[in-house]
């Protein structure tokens, strides 16, 4: 059954990739264009040319794991910069977080400068649906980005978006992690950088 589900999941990534190959006009793409990667280390792997060369407009991203680990111990290396060079170049983000913790995903989206809403119930397509029509943007215009093929995969094929798995930022796994975390997620490579992260700023509930 497990093997059965590995199967499973690891298809979604490669089907939304495959969905940029072609133009916004339905022609194929013409040679030196970089496609969509199915999978990256690091959101900084990404190109932000390759974004643009695909006619992506839109990035829908994922926070726990993918840009902090979830234990608030890591940062992904350059994460930061490469938001605002995307930004720079026309590209609009929203973040969805199953995060329970408000004001972590509260601090975030402040520090980032990018709308949020938490928890999202990923991969369920509502919470996708809003954040396209919050950008003002179709699927095919929007890139999914993040660690899990059972919540960010998933769900960006259930909405019809394109989507990207990132390895997932070191962090304590949970008891389905110990269990299921192989066959969603990508270990983080221990010959990447790492960046530390105190959160110290964050505003603790009483």
């Amino acid at each position: 059954m497990l093997n059965f589900l590995s199967v499973l999941l690891k298809k979604f990534p490669s089907r939304a990739a495959r969905t940029h190959t072609l133009s916004q006009s339905g022609h194929r793409l013409e040679s030196g264009r970089q496609p969509l990667p199915a999978s990256v280390g690091i959101l900084a792997d990404i190109a932000v040319s390759c974004l643009r060369d695909q006619g992506i407009q839109g990035v829908i991203l994922d926070l726990d794991n993918t840009v902090v680990s979830e234990d608030d111990r890591y940062l992904s290396p350059y994460a930061e910069e490469w938001i605002a060079q995307a930004k720079e170049g026309g590209i609009q983000f929203f973040i969805l977080s199953n995060g329970k913790r408000r004001y972590r995903v509260d601090y975030w989206s402040a520090r980032l400068a990018i709308p949020a809403l938490s928890p999202a119930k990923k991969p369920f397509p509502k919470s996708f649906r809003r954040a396209l029509t919050t950008m003002g943007l179709t699927a095919d215009q929007v890139v999914v980005i993040g660690d899990s093929r059972h919540t960010d995969v998933l769900g960006a094929w259930l909405t019809g978006c394109p989507c990207i798995q990132v390895a997932s930022l070191p962090h304590p796994p949970r008891w389905w992690e110990r269990l299921l975390g192989k066959y969603v997620q990508t270990p983080y490579s221990l010959e990447q950088k790492l960046l530390d992260f105190h959160p110290s700023t964050y505003r603790y509930p009483s």
